[in-house]
C-alpha cells in the first residue's frame, strides 16, 4: 500500500529531525568552521522539549582556578555570528579578562579549586533543540551550561 502524501512528508521530516538531533559529527549538520589556533570548538546538543519558547540556555564559560573566600569572576562577551550561506548562529568568546575579585580578608586563609565563570553579555541564549549550540572559545576556557525555565505562574503589573 503506497504512503499518502501526508504520511510520506511526516516520515521525511521525522527522519531529517532524527538525523539532525543524532548527528555523529557537527559537519553532518552544517559546515561549521574548524577552531582556529588557540581556540576550541565546543558544542551543546539540546534535547527536544515541548514549548521550547519557555526555556533558555545559560552558557557558563570559565576556568577552574585556585580561589579563596572572595567572589571571583572573569570578564568577556559571547558574540553571536552567522554561518554564511546557512543562516545558523554560532558563538565566539574572543577574549577573557581577569580574574577580578572582591577584596575581603579571608580569616581562615583556605584556598580551593573552583570554576570561575566569565561574566558579560550574550550568555543567555534561546532554547532550540533543532540546532546545536556551537561555541568557539580560547583553549584554556571550559564551556558548561544550564537550562532555565519559565515559571507557570504569571503575575500582573499594576498601573501606578
Amino acid at each position: 500500500m503506497p504512503f499518502s502524501r501526508i504520511t510520506l512528508t511526516t516520515a521525511l521530516l521525522l527522519a531529517g529531525a532524527s538525523t539532525l538531533a543524532n548527528a555523529a559529527k557537527l559537519e553532518d549538520v552544517a559546515p561549521y568552521p574548524k577552531a582556529e589556533d588557540g581556540f576550541t570548538r565546543q558544542v551543546i546538543h539540546l534535547p527536544q522539549k515541548t514549548h521550547e519558547e519557555n526555556f533558555k540556555v545559560e552558557v557558563l564559560a570559565g576556568k577552574t582556578l585556585t580561589v579563596d573566600c572572595n567572589r571571583q569572576r572573569l570578564g568577556g562577551s559571547l558574540d553571536e555570528k552567522t554561518l554564511e550561506g546557512w543562516g545558523y548562529p554560532y558563538y565566539r568568546l574572543e577574549k577573557v579578562s581577569g580574574p577580578a575579585s572582591t577584596m575581603m580578608a579571608c580569616p581562615d586563609g583556605k584556598k580551593q579549586s573552583a570554576f570561575v565563570p566569565v561574566i558579560g553579555d550574550g550568555f543567555l541564549l534561546r532554547y532550540n533543540s533543532k540546532l546545536p549550540i556551537v561555541i568557539y572559545a580560547p583553549k584554556d576556557v571550559e564551556v558548561r551550561y544550564r537550562i532555565w525555565s519559565a515559571s507557570e505562574t504569571v503575575q500582573h503589573a499594576r498601573a501606578e
